[in-house]
């Protein structure tokens, strides 16, 4: 229930929907009057050339998702049956799950507060009790870069391959260089909500000539160069179609304008909530630009009310002054507007509540339960688990390039109403 009652929007303000512009049609006609309609075409050869000139790869293969991206790096990088692999732990289940497909097991690195992402000083920890470990998949969330100087320095003094899920990160940068470009092998995603989109799509990104023809083959079901269908080792049906390409050939060129509208969002929730006990997602402003994908804010301990969640419920105890991402989601949603959590950490997930968990100070497996009942903080006073803390006190904003000021400002006044 509201705190205060505020006027629903007249229509949905959502999370982030897709933003056409009408090249998009176009060229998905093209494909269509040329006939060409499968998984070859004029629109897939120009993407793979449009995206790779934009990352500053040599090779850009077209998928059907990100997440077969993702599969196909994971079986690039050679990972078997068996093989600990270390993985963001505060991502979205499509960096991981891939991890599995090839018979991997997901090791959970913690999240740092600066960015948001993997904690450099964990992943250290994580080589030193699971030594031998050869590939490291790091995820950049929401948008934002994370410490990737100090992510690659520790991966390379173990021998690591990294694998680069930059799926929510098209168009953010480090240092000048686009992300998707800093590991062996790069993934992004065209998904529906992305910052650009084909309805769906993706591509690994690789400076390899030979990963990448090894990709191409593999996507198309590993078919050999005979005149029948001859097949030689297992393949997949993932190559991206040439009308899907279509949409994404008419999306690239507004990619700019999508991130400078992402960020206008970004800053007027900032100065919206001055004053407030909340904070933005944060970022690198001196190594780092991100594509502002969502905008996100975490509440400070202090002003949190009492909140629990279980497995897929909720439940708050509302408190003047305090407030939580439970009532907030709620007092948005309520005039019409899409918010929603914080991904949930991978190590809190049941399918993977059994696998390792590491944190700054090493295991933090046995630690988790503790902090729950409010304990378990690391040396410096700070929780062991960062990325549950996050997941408890943050939230995603509506964050869709088509929310007008005078909707964000509507959303800003209840999200203020809701520490009153």
């Amino acid at each position: 229930m509201l705190k205060k009652q505020v006027q629903p929007l007249e229509k949905k303000v959502w999370l982030s929907s897709p933003t056409m512009h009408g090249d998009e049609l176009r060229y998905m006609q093209e494909a269509y009057e040329t006939n060409w309609m499968s998984t070859v075409g004029a629109n897939i050869n120009e993407v793979e050339r449009l995206i790779s000139e934009k990352i500053g790869c040599n090779y850009a293969v077209a998928l059907s998702a990100g997440t077969s991206a993702l599969h196909l790096a994971m079986k690039l990088a050679g990972i078997k049956q068996g093989d600990i692999v270390f993985c963001s732990d505060m991502t979205f289940s499509a960096t991981v799950n891939p991890v599995v497909y090839e018979g991997g097991v997901p090791v959970f690195i913690d999240t740092e507060y600066d960015t948001w992402n993997m904690d450099p000083v964990a992943l250290e920890k994580a080589f030193q009790l699971y030594p031998g470990t050869k590939f490291v998949v790091v995820a950049h969330l929401y948008g934002t870069p994370g410490k990737i100087d100090e992510l690659k320095a520790v991966a390379n003094k173990y021998g690591a391959i990294v694998i680069e899920d930059a799926a929510e990160s098209l168009g953010a940068t480090y240092k000048g260089v686009q992300t998707g470009h800093f590991g062996t092998i790069g993934c992004i995603s065209f998904n529906g909500n992305k910052i650009i989109t084909g309805s769906s799509g993706g591509m690994l990104l690789t400076d390899d000539e030979e990963a990448a023809n090894k990709v191409r083959k593999w996507s198309t079901q590993s078919r050999e160069n005979a005149p029948w269908y001859q097949h030689e080792e297992i393949g997949y049906n993932y190559r991206m179609s040439n009308v899907i390409a279509g949409v994404v050939r008419g999306q690239i060129p507004y990619l700019e304008e999508h991130i400078a509208q992402k960020k206008a969002i970004y800053e007027r929730y900032e100065e919206g909530f001055k004053g407030l006990p909340v904070t933005m997602n944060p970022f690198d402003s001196v190594n780092s630009v991100p594509n502002f994908w969502l905008s996100c804010l975490i509440i400070n301990p202090e002003a949190m009310c009492q909140q629990v969640r279980g497995e897929c419920e909720p439940l708050f105890v509302p408190e003047d002054g305090k407030s939580c991402p439970t009532e907030i989601l709620n007092a948005v949603a309520a005039i019409n507007a899409e918010g929603r959590p914080i991904w949930k950490p991978m190590h809190m997930q049941p399918i993977y509540r059994m696998n390792g968990f590491v944190t700054r100070e090493g295991n933090g497996r046995a630690k988790t339960n503790a902090y729950i009942s409010g304990g378990a903080v690391g040396k410096d006073g700070r929780p062991l688990d960062v990325g549950m803390d996050i997941f408890h006190r943050g939230l995603c904003l509506p964050s869709d390039n088509k929310m007008t000021a005078e909707e964000q400002n509507r959303i800003i006044e209840v999200i203020r109403a809701c520490f009153e």
